[in-house]
């Protein structure tokens, strides 16, 4: 939009967002030189942001910024405007903001106008008060990743998914500019917008970052559709789930687990808490949560053991979780879950958002509002007994060859909650839903060492469809811990 000459506030950034809706798209054009268009993988990795040069690194406040430059897979340039007293202007970053690295010839640089930057991120003390440590970074379409404190960089999240998994060509919206209010010295938050371009539809947002053990990103998004669209996906999250403890791997690996997240978990209206185990599929496979202003959902990392992973440099065990929290009326849709085969991992393969029910078409605007949490433990503290293990294998007598290759032995954990002070002959009822298609040939619940309890089920299925499992338990006629779902499909 350039640089604004008047006072510039968000409604304003959402009126010329409409404005841009209701006139063709207009696709970017890139303007990179060839020898940055150009630079390879490791080329562009030998570009670096010099410390010294952050924006408001000389000021006494909270928030440092850092840009990242163009090139390699980075062609669709942002811009980044800094405002004064409302007023924002463009900042353009000098060539000598960057360090060239070998291989690279720096004097093939230092002519050239960086006009746009690949994205940015901001530093914060969020380990100590003498250190700014990256909290969050913007890079890439509209994906961005947020820490809190002891994370290291997982999952991300997006600012919009569209025709995610139809049969529709999968759009990727971009943040096409960001303006950012300088922090004050007493500021703990910082303040940014953003303003998203996709071909059927045109968005603003606004982002307030507050950093800290859970650090929470509260955000507006106003989106403008110029065409209808198939599916709309609110507060997308985006992550890699490899293998894990419920589905053992093909691959020789000396890891036990390789995952950014092991779980989708969502909160109802009701307050009832699902836990969904991830998967990693031979096939595409999709699960649907109906539901009515959700409490909450998200995609957890809750197994926090190091010995479960065994990596000392990928640390998964210290990836972040996130947690959508909606924020108002959201009305009715779908939780959706989108669960992508891979034989890697460093590919994201698991995506989670809401749909709302209501159909999007053109000209009509929508509006959500949603507080993100980043963390080690984002879920509030619960009575409930919560899932900590699902683990997967052959049915029968495990001393014996299984002679029923149709059945299927689950083994779900659940710790913490009111059950965890019951002496060991508790009278605790397992709540057990199967569908048609399967049938329960044994069960049992066992203490486990650490205080919990076991639930063991032997499940033998009737066709090659998926079959969906339903569990949790209960005293005394009340429920006393969260709902474990699962999707067993015939490859699993």
């Amino acid at each position: 939009m350039g640089s604004q000459d008047q006072p510039f506030t968000f409604d304003a950034l959402s009126e010329a967002m409409q404005q841009r809706a209701a006139g063709e798209y207009i696709a970017p054009e890139s303007t990179l030189p060839d020898v940055v268009a150009n630079l390879s993988y490791d080329q562009h990795r030998a570009i670096r942001f010099r410390p010294e040069q952050a924006l408001w690194r000389a000021e006494p406040g909270e928030f440092h910024l850092q840009a990242f430059y163009p090139g390699w897979v980075f062609k669709d340039t942002t811009r980044i405007f800094i405002g004064t007293d409302g007023v924002y202007r463009q900042h353009v970053f000098d060539a000598s903001d960057f360090e060239y690295r070998p291989p690279l010839d720096p004097s093939q640089f230092q002519s050239l106008d960086v006009d746009g930057v690949a994205g940015f991120r901001i530093h914060a003390p969020l380990q100590r008060p003498d250190y700014f440590d990256e909290l969050v970074t913007f890079l890439g379409a509209s994906y961005f990743r947020a820490l809190g404190t002891g994370t290291r960089y997982g999952l991300s999240a997006r600012g919009l998914a569209i025709n995610t998994a139809t049969s529709e060509t999968e759009e990727f919206p971009r943040f096409a500019a960001f303006y950012i209010d300088p922090p004050q010295p007493s500021d703990g938050s910082i303040r940014i917008m953003a303003e998203l371009h996709s071909p059927s539809l045109a968005g603003a947002y606004l982002f307030v970052i507050t950093p800290g053990h859970t650090t929470t990103i509260e955000t507006t998004c106003r989106l403008y559709p110029r065409t209808d669209i198939t599916r709309l996906g609110i507060a997308p999250l985006t992550s890699m789930y490899f293998f894990g403890e419920n589905d053992h791997s093909d691959h020789e690996d000396f890891r036990p687990e390789v995952h950014d997240s092991d779980g989708l978990y969502l909160v109802r209206a009701t307050g009832e808490e699902l836990w969904r185990p991830l998967n990693n599929p031979e096939t595409l496979a999709l699960s649907y949560f109906q539901e009515t202003n959700p409490r909450a959902f998200g995609l957890l990392q809750r197994d926090r053991n190091f010995a479960n992973y065994q990596d000392t440099e990928a640390r998964y065990d210290l990836r972040p979780s996130l947690l959508i929290e909606p924020i108002g009326d959201w009305g009715s849709g779908i939780v959706e879950l989108v669960e992508i085969p891979t034989d890697s991992e460093v590919n994201d393969n698991i995506v989670a958002f809401w749909v709302p029910e209501t159909k999007v078409v053109a000209g009509t605007p929508l509006e959500f509002k949603y507080r993100m949490h980043w963390g080690l433990g984002v879920q509030n503290p619960t009575l409930m007994a919560r899932v900590s293990g699902t683990y997967v294998g052959v049915g029968g007598n495990a001393a014996e060859a299984n002679d029923n290759p149709s059945s299927r032995r689950f083994a779900i954990n659940f710790t913490g909650g009111t059950i965890h002070n019951l002496p060991d002959d508790a009278k605790i009822d397992p709540q057990i839903d199967l569908p048609s298609n399967a049938r329960l040939l044994n069960s049992s619940l066992s203490r486990l060492p650490d205080g919990g309890w076991r639930l063991s089920l032997e499940i033998e299925r009737e066709d090659s469809q998926p079959v969906e499992l339903r569990v949790k338990l209960s005293m005394l006629q009340r429920i006393v811990s969260e709902t474990w779902l699962y999707q067993w499909t015939s490859t699993t």
